[in-house]
């Protein structure tokens, strides 16, 4: 019998465009791109050159300060080019793909029969261990940490989700795999929402999270489960295809980087699903998929936590979601915030729509007001379903206040997990920026 752990504080935000559970098929113009910034904390180092043939899952870049943990290239076929920024920062490795995929073989294995040393050195040489992440600081791991724990989380609920529910259906055995082969490095739990059907998954200890978003937030579940006090290492995967890409390469001996992503959004003419590759360039999915005449916001990953792209963009590594919703710079209401506003999401009901009910609304990028004073009004905690002050966190990482960051708990906090904070945030300010600065600053001093 799984744990239950229900949750009061957070908000669910109904948005229009939920992708229906049904999967279209679309030809790849076979353009890749493995983008370094996908994977927090790390400063890669290009291992190919431009021209160079690689087979999937040959290594493209490295993490410099540990070179033993390579990243994985998804397809077989040529480099094309390696684009760099200001001060020759890598910003992303194309590869285009041959018509037929050759794959780099890494053998079989029997997971049961492994140790976790030979589980680590298995996803180190296949280019996956660094899809694993870590709190403190939220940053993707690296092998000479020690885990107290491991922790997963199956549960997608922000705004237009995935389902994982559904993309793992036929796929469970290689999601028991994943499982099985992180429990022989830690102990290993799952998190699961009510009524999963992952609630029987073997080799880990399974726990139902119940209520709002953001319940799903691994970081949140680490907080009720396991907190990380100071001095202390859990290892994360908030992103569970990540056990699916793990449990692949012990059944197939292959890298298969596939994942089940929903195109989603209100702008969005028939949201639905479809089966992409990591680094997989965004413009054959996006063709056709919305009225180009409007001016519309393409979001890679979720309305809260994704970043804004572009057609010519790629998948990101850890991205479910591709959301389109209006921009909104071309909006033109009169009288402004005086009208009642019946369209509008309000958590302070400020307007009427809050007598809706389940109204599902399509709203666009707007910030909708400029950044202001913080105002202590206990916006954040409302939202924010773990046992710290996020108001105060905040206002000492603002001040670069490092003891009393610790105090506060900054090392148990990721940015998306303040989230939702900044999306009822009437100062306007910038959270998740905010919180990743601070984890920033304080890796550099612990360093």
């Amino acid at each position: 019998m799984a744990n239950v752990i229900s949750l009061r504080k957070g908000l669910d935000i109904n948005l229009k465009g939920r992708a229906e559970e049904k999967k279209i098929q679309l030809k790849s113009n076979g353009k890749f791109a493995l983008v370094p910034d996908d994977f927090e904390g790390v400063t890669p180092k290009v291992v190919v050159k431009e021209g160079e043939k690689v087979k999937a899952g040959d290594a493209l870049f490295v993490n410099k300060q540990f070179p033993q943990v390579k990243f994985a290239s998804p397809v077989s076929g040529t480099v094309r080019e390696v684009v760099r920024g200001e001060r020759r920062k890598v910003l992303c490795i194309k590869v285009e793909a041959d018509a037929t995929q050759e794959y780099k073989d890494f053998g079989k294995q029997d997971v049961s029969k492994l140790n976790g040393a030979q589980v680590m050195d298995h996803l180190l040489e296949a280019g996956l261990f660094g899809y694993i992440n870590q709190l403190p600081y939220a940053v993707s791991t690296n092998p000479e940490t020690k885990p107290k724990a491991i922790f997963v989380s199956a549960l997608r609920d922000k705004p237009l989700a995935a389902s994982f529910e559904y993309e793992v259906k036929g796929q469970e055995q290689d999601f028991q795999t994943g499982l099985t082969a992180l429990s022989k490095m830690a102990k290993t739990y799952l998190g699961v929402g009510e009524g999963s059907s992952l609630e029987g998954m073997k080799d880990v200890e399974v726990t139902v999270f119940k209520g709002k978003c953001p319940a799903g937030n691994v970081g949140v579940q680490v907080n009720h489960l396991d907190p990380v006090n100071k001095g202390e290492v859990v290892w994360t995967i908030g992103d569970p295809t990540v056990v699916l890409f793990i449990g692949r390469l012990f059944n197939t001996g292959k890298v298969d980087l596939k994942r089940t992503v929903a195109l989603c959004g209100s702008e969005i003419n028939n949201p639905a699903y479809v089966d992409m590759l990591v680094g997989e360039e965004l413009s054959t999915l996006l063709s056709n998929s919305y009225d180009a005449s409007k001016n519309v916001r393409i979001i890679n990953g979720n309305v809260l936590t994704g970043k804004p792209t572009t057609k010519e963009g790629f998948l990101g590594a850890h991205t479910s979601e591709i959301t389109v919703i209006p921009e909104g710079n071309d909006a033109d209401e009169m009288l402004g915030w005086m009208l009642p506003r019946f369209k509008q999401f309000s958590v302070s009901r400020s307007y009427f729509s809050w007598l809706c009910g389940k109204k599902q609304y399509a709203l666009d990028a707007r910030i909708k007001g400029g950044e202001r004073h913080m105002i202590m009004s206990g916006e954040y905690d409302k939202v924010l379903p773990m046992d710290i002050y996020g108001e105060y966190l905040i206002k000492a990482i603002i001040a670069g206040d490092i003891d009393r960051q610790e105090a506060l708990g900054i090392y148990e906090v990721s940015p998306e997990d303040f989230a939702l904070a900044e999306f009822v945030d009437s100062s306007k300010l910038d959270l998740q920026r905010i919180v990743r600065e601070g984890l920033n600053i304080l890796r550099k001093e612990n360093a």
